[in-house]
C-alpha cells in the first residue's frame, strides 16, 4: 500500500525523552521545521522550559509530565495532544536508559527496571499511539541501536533490550502491513551518539561510564527521525559505524564478539566513578543535547579486569 506522509510543517509529533540528548535534539529540529510539538519526558520544570524557549521563538509545543514505563501516564500525553491539536501524526518513542556493567553484577531490579524503560516504553506508546495514527495515517518511529542487531559487553542488559525492542517494531510493522493501515513503522539504530548517556546511565564500573569514540552527533539522528517522519521508512541505521558493526555480528559472528570484547576498555574514563542510579528511577537534570564528555577525546580508560561492583541504588 501506498503511503504518503505530512511535511513537517503540517504535522503533530510526540516525543518521548524529550528532555536531554536524541529526543531534545528532535524537538529542537522539528519545532524549527514548523511541527507542533509535544515533549514528553518525566521532568516537567526541564519540559516547560524547552517548551517556553520554542515558544518564544515562533513554535509550537507543550510539555507533559509523563513515565514511559507507565501506560496510565502514555495515555495522558495521548489526550494532551489530542486536547491542543486534534490529532497526532508522528510518534516517537526515544526514551531510554543503560547500565554499565558486568551481567553477574548488576541487581535484578536494575536490569528489569531498563526494560520497563527501553521495552515497555516502547510497548506502551506505540500501542497508545496506534489507534490515532490508524485513525488519519501517520509515522510511528522506534529508538533502537546498533545494539539492536549486536551486543555489548559491560552495556549487555541495555543490549538486551534494544534486540527486544527490534523484535516488537518488525513484528508490529508485519502486522500493521497485514491489516494495510495507513501507519509507516520505523526502526532507527544509531551507533554511538555524542549526548548525555553516559552520565544518566547506571554504573558498577570502577571508573567513571563514557562511549567510545567515534560518536556522531545527535543531531544526525534526529535528522534520520524526521526523515522517516515524511518518508515511510521500514529502518535507519544511522552513522557508519553501526552498518559496519552489525554487519560483522551478523556475518562474523566470532569477530564482531573480539570487537565487543576490545571496547570494554573503552567504555570507562580513568577517574572515580561518582556512585549513583542514573536516571533508572528518577528523572535526569542534564538538559542538553550532547554530552558533557563532548570533545574530551579520551580513550585512557581504566582496564576492564579492575571493574569492580559499585552500588548503583547509592545516593
Amino acid at each position: 500500500m501506498s503511503l504518503s506522509l505530512k511535511p513537517l510543517d503540517q504535522q503533530v509529533i510526540v516525543i518521548t525523552g524529550a528532555s536531554s540528548g536524541i529526543g531534545l535534539a528532535t524537538a529542537l529540529a522539528a519545532a524549527h521545521a514548523g511541527a507542533s510539538v509535544v515533549l514528553a519526558a518525566r521532568s516537567l520544570k526541564t519540559l516547560e522550559d524547552i517548551a517556553g524557549q520554542i515558544v518564544s521563538t515562533g513554535g509550537e509545543a507543550i510539555a507533559v509530565c509523563a513515565d514511559v514505563a507507565i501506560r496510565a501516564d502514555i495515555d495522558k500525553v495521548v489526550d494532551a495532544a489530542i486536547a491542543k491539536y486534534g490529532r497526532i501524526d508522528t510518534w516517537v518513542n526515544d526514551a531510554g536508559v543503560s547500565i554499565y556493567g558486568r551481567l553477574d553484577e548488576v541487581a535484578d531490579e536494575d536490569s528489569r527496571q531498563l526494560f520497563e524503560t527501553n521495552f515497555w516504553g516502547v510497548v506502551n506508546g506505540s500501542l497508545a499511539a496506534l489507534p490515532h495514527l490508524k485513525a488519519q495515517g501517520g509515522a510511528l518511529i522506534n529508538l533502537g541501536s546498533e545494539a539492536s542487531e549486536e551486543s555489548i559487553p559491560l552495556q549487555a542488559m541495555y543490549s538486551a533490550s534494544k534486540h527486544a525492542v527490534k523484535g516488537f517494531t518488525d513484528g508490529l510493522r508485519a502486522e500493521i502491513d497485514a491489516d494495510e493501515a495507513p501507519v509507516s513503522v520505523t526502526l532507527i539504530q544509531p551507533t554511538a551518539v555524542d549526548t548525555p548517556y553516559p552520565d544518566h546511565a547506571g554504573s558498577y564500573l570502577s571508573g567513571e561510564p563514557k562511549l567510545p569514540t567515534p560518536m556522531i552527533e545527535p543531531e544526525k539522528v534526529a535528522s534520520a527521525i524526521l526523515d522517516a517522519a515524511t518518508s515511510p521508512t521500514r529502518s535507519t541505521k544511522v552513522g557508519g559505524m553501526s552498518v559496519i558493526n552489525t554487519t560483522v555480528a551478523k556475518i562474523l559472528p566470532a569477530l564482531g564478539e573480539l570487537m565487543g570484547r576490545m571496547q570494554m576498555g573503552r567504555q570507562q574514563r580513568d577517574e572515580a566513578p561518582h556512585a549513583r542510579e542514573g536516571t533508572l528511577y528518577e528523572a535526569g537534570e542534564t538538559v542538553a543535547t550532547a554530552g558533557q564528555t563532548h570533545g574530551r577525546g579520551d580513550d585512557n580508560a581504566a582496564d576492564p579486569k579492575q571493574a569492580k561492583q559499585s552500588n548503583v541504588r547509592a545516593a
